[in-house]
């Protein structure tokens, strides 16, 4: 028999660890239907039955992008077993979600996590003593310890095999009397087992509107269920409905907890937590703190260590895997643009994707590390308050810090954002962030044009970055996202020893995730690349850079540059190859200008550009069309194509516009 089983919890509450434990390697991650909030599904160990992970929410009342996904899921999919997670040390809070899920109908196990650290502390939670108040099965675990769980998928095969019991939730009277009577007007003549009309009921009365496409209510009724809602709200001053059954939800809780639930001493004392957060969350030392961990991490992922693993993946590449295939092909007197097509393109796009690979596995290491701490919470909390004026939230800032080193992996990092626009703005603003495979541009130019401001050169780029992504997100702010401002709620968990095995997991599924995915799209644009380099518009392969199809695209495109002051098909194509990897945007410059070295081509393009052209191409190489590294994982984080070309057009037409103003504004001004 194959069952479908949702998981489904608060943020923070173990439920990843849980589902891990249940499903074991038997797993795979997808999309959900028509938005990008990420889908996982397993098999429960040694049976066909499916468990869908549902994103981790605080209640059923569909504000977000993941609670609609969530309440369509279990109204629509009707699964057989809800297996709702609650964290013990928060018993209340967590327990808000669970009243709703009663509401529905479903059988359903609550595990209560985190048990272990309710005992240590001097608390307790009755679990056998809950379950015969509610008839629900309260079974607790510690998913950190692997503790109990076997007991969890017993009871899962034990609810499965039995019937079930429709469960009726203790509210107050007054609650209890409103929603009897509107459930009696939605019943009519129905099935009352044909919908969960229970969980109908509770949103009619608390004003959601998202009830309406779960039933047909006809004039009379709506009449009748209208002077129901009246009547209950005027025993509120404020006439707060939605108020008035939260109330009554948190009192029912409050009830259970008085009865079955003995607090931690904790919650009297301060903690370690407390101590921590003392330092952590002070108003003088927090900042400070916050960049020296951001610093760290920073210096980490693109520093020394990930440069060495990158230099050895480099040279494992170019001095051994290249050169044998080279030999091989050579010997098996294979044409001359198969040998280079293979070496160049196949060979050398696939040793650019694993080039990435040492930054990508230290950056998601770090962010494990931080977020399993509990410390991301403190991070995103600390940086909010500056963010929100863009229309952002303080889980924003930390994939952009990561676009200073790479795009790439920055992108990856807006995963952690659960709201989908805030993640889709996150990543569209991203790509503006400085990336370190522009410094060799930069370093280039400023070289050559503005050697006594050097540094100060350099840097202004990251200045304009962040300005035009500033600027960008307010744009965005009154356009795009207008309507769906995001709601930064995060709880700050307790500081936890990070679990190595749940790091290194995290850490290999996320790497893994880029290999397969963005790899496969970024090798075949390096080919498509390679060839464009290669081949005439006749298809004749071809040495010679000025013969190409990019040369012949480089042209036709450099008539657009000329307001920018850099109008000649050899920027054009150096831009294009940017695309590519902006590091090659230098490199094909050498090979076009035919430059033996840096210090040549420095004296090269020192003759072609002047001072306002090379300052004009610096920001434009800054703002332009991101790699196809980044483009690929664009895609592959937004899971939608037009984003993607969104992205790529809005990027493109800043940087010419930017660009354009820096170039004729610079003339004028030296010109007076």
């Amino acid at each position: 028999m194959s069952c479908n089983l949702a998981l489904i919890g608060n943020p923070n509450c173990g439920k990843t660890t849980l589902f891990n434990l249940l499903t074991g390697s038997n797993q795979y991650v997808g999309n959900w239907a028509g938005v990008t909030v990420e889908k996982k599904v397993g098999k429960l160990k040694n049976t066909d039955y499916n468990i869908i992970d549902l994103p981790g929410i605080y209640s059923l009342s569909p504000y977000s992008t993941e609670e609609r996904l969530t309440q369509n899921f279990l109204l629509n999919e009707k699964p057989d077993l809800i297996i709702n997670i609650i964290d013990g040390s928060n018993f209340e809070r967590n327990m808000y979600l669970s009243v709703q899920l009663t509401e529905l109908n479903i059988p359903m196990i609550i595990a209560v996590n985190m048990i272990d650290a309710v005992t240590f502390s001097g608390g307790n939670i009755d679990c056998q003593y809950l379950t015969e108040l509610t008839g629900i099965p309260f079974i607790p675990i510690s998913a950190r310890n692997n503790d109990n769980i076997d007991i969890v998928i017993e009871e899962i095969h034990n609810i499965l095999n039995r019937p079930n019991k429709p469960i009726e939730i203790d509210y107050n009277h007054t609650t209890r009397n409103a929603l009897n009577k509107i459930y009696s007007v939605i019943i009519g003549e129905n099935n009352p087992n044909d919908k969960p009309y229970a969980f109908i009921a509770s949103k009619l009365l608390e004003g959601s509107e998202s009830s309406d496409k779960y039933i047909n209510l006809s004039d009379k009724q709506k009449i009748e269920i209208q002077n129901i809602i009246h009547e209950y709200e005027l025993l509120s001053p404020y006439n707060d409905r939605e108020s008035l059954i939260a109330d009554a939800r948190y009192r029912y809780i409050e009830s259970l907890a008085a009865k079955a639930v003995i607090k931690s001493k904790s919650n009297d004392t301060i903690t370690i937590s407390d101590r921590i957060d003392f330092i952590v969350t002070n108003r003088f030392l927090a900042y400070p703190l916050f960049f020296i961990i951001m610093f760290c991490i920073f210096n980490m992922t693109f520093g020394t260590l990930s440069k060495f693993l990158s230099n050895i993946i480099e040279t494992l590449f170019n001095n051994i895997i290249i050169p044998s295939v080279s030999s091989i092909l050579i010997k098996a007197e294979a044409p001359q643009w198969i040998i280079c097509m293979v070496t160049d393109g196949i060979i050398g796009g696939t040793g650019g994707i694993f080039v990435f690979l040492p930054q990508i596995a230290i950056l998601f290491l770090c962010l494990s590390i931080l977020e399993d701490s509990g410390y991301m919470a403190r991070a995103a909390f600390l940086t909010d308050r500056f963010l929100k004026k863009l229309g952002l939230s303080g889980k924003s800032f930390i994939p952009m810090l990561m676009g200073f080193g790479c795009t790439t992996p920055a992108v990856m990092a807006a995963r952690t954002q659960e709201n989908i626009n805030e993640r889709r703005m996150t990543i569209m603003l991203t790509p503006f962030m400085s990336c370190g495979a522009k410094l060799p541009i930069y370093a280039l130019f400023a070289g050559a044009f503005f050697k006594s401001y050097q540094g100060l050169a350099v840097f202004s780029m990251y200045i304009i970055g962040i300005l035009i992504a500033a600027i960008m997100g307010l744009i965005f702010k009154k356009t795009l996202f207008k309507e769906n401002a995001s709601t930064f709620v995060m709880e700050l968990p307790p500081y936890r020893r990070p679990l190595l095995k749940s790091i290194l997991k995290n850490t290999w599924e996320k790497t893994r995730g880029f290999i397969i995915k963005a790899g496969t799209v970024i090798l075949s644009m390096s080919v498509l690349i390679w060839i464009l380099q290669n081949f005439s518009p006749s298809l004749r392969f071809t040495e010679n850079s000025s013969e190409s199809i990019f040369a012949a695209i480089g042209s036709a495109i450099a008539p657009l540059l000329r307001p920018l002051g850099f109008g000649t098909w050899q920027a054009a194509v150096s831009l294009l190859s940017g695309i590519v990897a902006k590091e090659a945007v230098v490199s094909t410059m050498s090979v076009l200008y035919s430059a033996e070295n840096t210090a040549a081509l420095t004296d090269i393009i020192s003759t072609i550009f002047t001072p306002v052209s090379a300052y004009s191409f610096m920001v434009f190489s800054l703002l332009y069309i991101p790699c196809i590294s980044a483009l690929a994982t664009i895609k592959r984080e937004t899971g939608n194509l037009k984003w993607t070309l969104a992205i790529a057009v809005i990027q493109t037409v800043t940087a010419y516009v930017t660009s354009m103003l820096v170039y004729q504004i610079g003339n004028i001004i030296i010109n007076l």
